[in-house]
């Protein structure tokens, strides 16, 4: 089943749902790079905030029939463009993280843009591949969310090739 999604600015109600969707534990588990304390909860306020006033970061809610049912946003990482999302787990198997990736990346002009995801979160991987992110490399860090060090793909989206002119 597909459920229709919605993107829109986040506001300051979205962040408490926010939070509570990242303390699922098998959330946790999936996502691997998530936060350091999940139950941190000033620490993930603190966090939003600074995102919400960082130049070039654009933040997105990710509503279905009204409900928030997650985060995408566009920011840097290690100096690159980046994207990365979060859905909560009432709506995992229902393309709502597809039809957000697809939707934001309409919505973002940057390009090359990149995504990171743990090998074996082929749910999120089969997302990005769907929004055509090609694998360009790979790399291993500590994932809070599992508590070792976990193998990641690093993923990008490349601009369209322009035309040929015939």
């Amino acid at each position: 089943m597909t459920c229709p999604v919605r993107l829109r600015p986040v506001i300051p109600g979205d962040l408490p749902i926010f939070f509570e969707q990242q303390r699922d534990p098998a959330a946790n588990r999936m996502a691997a790079f998530g936060a350091t304390d999940p139950e941190d909860r000033v620490a993930f306020m603190a966090r939003w905030e600074g995102l919400l006033k960082t130049p070039g970061v654009t933040a997105r809610t990710i509503e279905v029939a009204g409900d928030v049912a997650g985060h995408i946003l566009n920011h840097t990482t290690a100096g690159s463009p980046a994207v990365s999302y979060w859905v909560g787990k009432p709506w995992w198997g229902h393309g709502v993280a597809t039809q957000a990736l697809l939707a934001f990346l309409q919505q973002i002009a940057t390009r090359p843009v990149e995504a990171r995801v743990a090998k074996d979160n082929i749910a999120s991987l089969k997302v990005l591949q769907h929004a055509g992110f090609v694998i360009r490399g790979q790399s291993a860090a500590f994932a809070p969310g599992r508590g070792e060090e976990v193998e990641e793909y690093v993923m990008v989206l490349e601009p369209e090739p322009l035309a040929q002119a015939g």
